[in-house]
C-alpha cells in the first residue's frame, strides 16, 4: 500500500513539475513575450554599440594626439616669424576675395552668382 502512494505522489509530482516547465515555455513563446525579448535584445545591442563606438573614438583622440606629438603639431610657433606667417601657421590668415584663383572670370558685381558663366 505505501509503495502505490509513493508511486502515484511521485507521479503528481512529475505531471507538476512537466505542466509548470511547458506552460513557462509556452508564455516564453508567445508574440508579446517574443518582441519583448527582441526589444530588450535590441536595446543591449544598441548599448554595446554605443560602448564600442566611444571606445574608438578615445582610441581616435589618443592616437591623434600620439601623431601631434610625433609630428609637432602641438608645438608653439616660433615667435621669430613675421607676423603675416605667423598666422598662417596658426591657420588664422583669411583669404581676401581679389586672392581667389579664379577671381579674374567671377563678376565682381555679382561674385556669388554662378549663372554668369552660362
Amino acid at each position: 500500500m505505501f509503495r502505490r502512494t509513493f508511486w502515484f505522489t511521485a507521479g503528481a509530482a512529475a505531471g507538476v513539475w512537466a505542466t509548470t516547465k511547458v506552460h513557462a515555455k509556452v508564455r516564453q513563446l508567445t508574440p508579446e513575450s517574443l518582441a519583448a525579448q527582441a526589444a530588450d535584445k535590441a536595446v543591449d545591442a544598441g548599448h554595446r554599440l554605443k560602448d564600442f563606438a566611444l571606445d574608438v573614438r578615445a582610441g581616435m583622440a589618443q592616437r591623434e594626439s600620439e601623431l601631434g606629438e610625433v609630428l609637432g603639431l602641438d608645438a608653439s610657433v616660433d615667435p621669430e616669424l613675421p607676423a603675416g606667417r605667423r598666422l598662417a601657421v596658426e591657420g588664422r590668415v583669411e583669404r581676401p576675395y581679389n586672392d581667389h584663383p579664379h577671381s579674374s572670370r567671377i563678376n565682381s558685381r555679382t561674385p556669388h552668382n554662378r549663372n554668369e558663366d552660362h
